[in-house]
């Protein structure tokens, strides 16, 4: 859609074009960087531009003469009511109320596509998340990773980008050993055997209905067999239960994933991605120097197959062999995005998890060697989250298999204030999630805060109807004052915030703007409790009753346009 900023950003570009003609600007000057937003300042006016403090210096021009310029062009247009220039070259913009009156109207037309964007052009963006080893349920400590990534992905949808969503198993390296030598302890069990679980073993109770699957399946046939017999067997068994079992944890948060990549599967991906590494002379056979700081004990200086990471950003080259000759775990990495690229993306997406912040540099620069530089790896790193129940912290140890399961949450305080809670920080910033907290109703609980906003508005319209106000057929939203033209102002603004969120990769943007819609939305109805003419049911006066349900829809409607992105329901009633 071509939003109401758009429209204001084609006539600044209009009156730059009409300087560039009467020679008061050189022609050629790079535009890329004027923006038309919203002034800090509300009583500033509704738009401001930042074209004559952007071009000033590049085109050698006074910025107050480009602003008056600009301000002259624009104070001709019919739904300008004044175009300011304010100290040494800002330029305020203030429109006629029918623009708001229509933008209203376009919100209630577009429904649920209002602020749905073009600006992905249909470019192809492969999203991965989540890509927990298959060895276990998941915990919290996956969860905020897959609510960003599910969000993500959405987010990107809604702005016109083509998306995959994607999940990397894991089920190639040793820790899949680890879990089918788990698994053939836990199926000994089940056939009767006492067990003890050694040190580094899998020791949750997750894996005590893998063995009763395994026995079912095998009967005794493995219980005394030498490990050699079953290792691979057990491997892809554990492993395809494991799956099932995230699978159906992702679901009860409303995440379903178009694919699920096996590193398995990956075959003679590696030598190809390395093949065509080696042709661009990339690769080559080389000593690192040692590690930074004390260097490490198993650390030598041996000939190696390495990658030139530097020459695209790392901070050392890489290297693709271990000393036993097999692939290193990068290597495997390479080769995966290697079969991403070939697959036709034009964008990738990765979340990694906290610890794997030291990983971005050399991934980013395989992809750039790999695609010669055409196709982005946008990294975002997901940091922690600390439970706690009533201010106390929750110890977990994935060691001892006692973790919070994602299922456990959800099924406590429910998927929908999981998912917003998972979306109230920038993903980089550590998050706190209360289980006493995220359920109360206060306004410090900003799932609470947006969902009462909602129900709200049902209510206004419950509650219209049971006073039996006869509403006129079209709504005269020229009833509507200031105030309320100022709630049109901040729905105005969806459209502009998710192609901003949607830029930047960044869905916690969503959430942030709709606490503050629903906190314009609660004052404009403590108004009405401090005085009853404000209110937006008005028995006596129809005409204005019908004006403010419209305006209350609209909110409405962008509130839950907003929570579709982040994947939560929005709730009619709160009880």
């Amino acid at each position: 859609m071509t939003t109401l900023y758009h429209r204001y950003a084609a006539h600044v570009a209009d009156a730059l074009a009409g300087l560039v003609r009467e020679g008061d600007l050189p022609d050629g000057l790079d535009m890329r960087h004027v923006t038309v937003e919203p002034p800090r300042d509300a009583t500033h006016g509704d738009l401001a531009t930042n074209a004559a403090m952007v071009l000033a210096k590049p085109a050698k021009a006074n910025p107050r003469m480009i602003a008056t310029g600009i301000a002259q062009y624009l104070a001709r247009l019919p739904e300008v009511a004044e175009a300011e220039v304010a100290g040494p070259g800002f330029l305020n913009i203030r429109l006629k109320p029918d623009v708001w009156r229509a933008e209203l109207a376009t919100i209630l037309s577009d429904g649920p596509d209002y602020g749905r964007s073009t600006a992905g052009a249909g470019m192809a963006v492969n999203v991965e998340y989540v890509s927990a080893n298959p060895t276990g349920p998941m915990h919290m400590g996956h969860c905020r990773g897959a609510v960003l990534g599910d969000a993500l992905a959405a987010l990107l949808a809604f702005a016109g980008y083509g998306v995959t969503r994607e999940y990397y198993i894991n089920d190639a390296g040793s820790q899949v050993d680890t879990l089918a030598r788990s698994a053939h302890l836990r199926y000994r069990e089940a056939l009767g055997a006492t067990i003890e679980i050694p040190e580094g073993f899998y020791p949750g109770d997750y894996l005590i209905p893998v063995g009763e699957a395994l026995k079912a399946e095998f009967g005794d046939r493995y219980f005394d067999a030498p490990e050699a017999e079953w290792l691979q067997l057990f491997k892809a068994r554990a492993v395809a239960l494991m799956m099932d079992l995230i699978r159906a944890d992702l679901a009860l948060l409303g995440i379903r994933q178009d694919v699920f990549f096996s590193e398995a599967g990956l075959g003679d991906a590696v030598q190809l991605a390395l093949d065509d590494l080696s042709a661009k002379g990339l690769i080559y056979e080389g000593v690192l120097e040692a590690p930074k700081g004390d260097t490490a004990e198993d650390w030598e200086p041996r000939p190696q197959t390495l990658f030139k990471a530097t020459q695209f950003g790392d901070d050392t080259d890489r290297a693709l062999k271990k000393s036993d000759g097999s692939w290193t775990y990068f290597a495997g990495d390479v080769a995966y995005h290697y079969d991403k690229l070939k697959r036709g993306f034009g964008q990738l997406v990765d979340l990694f998890g906290a610890d794997h912040g030291g990983y971005v540099k050399r991934m980013q620069a395989a992809v750039a060697a790999l695609s010669g530089g055409t196709v982005p790896l946008d990294v975002k790193i997901v940091q922690m989250v600390r439970l706690y129940r009533a201010g106390e912290p929750v110890k977990m140890s994935k060691r001892s298999g006692s973790f919070v399961t994602l299922a456990d949450v959800v099924r406590e305080v429910g998927k929908d204030v999981v998912r917003f809670m998972m979306l109230t920080k920038r993903a980089d910033s550590q998050l706190d999630f209360d289980f006493a907290k995220v359920v109360e109703q206060s306004r410090d609980n900003p799932v609470f805060y947006v969902q009462y906003a909602h129900a709200r508005i049902h209510s206004i319209q419950r509650r219209a109807a049971e006073a039996g106000i006869v509403l006129p057929a079209e709504p005269d939203l020229t009833r509507l004052d200031d105030e309320e033209l100022a709630l049109i102002k901040l729905c105005a603004q969806w459209p502009r915030t998710v192609e901003a969120a949607a830029a930047t990769r960044e869905p916690h943007r969503i959430a942030f703007y709709l606490g503050d819609l629903a906190a314009a939305f609660h004052a404009a109805w403590n108004r009405g409790n401090d005085d009853a003419s404000r209110r937006f049911v008005v028995a006596e006066d129809a005409a204005l009753t019908a004006a403010r349900l419209a305006l209350a829809r609209a909110v409405g409607q962008v509130i839950r346009n907003g929570l579709g992105v982040m994947g939560v329901e929005p709730v009619e009633e709160l009880h």
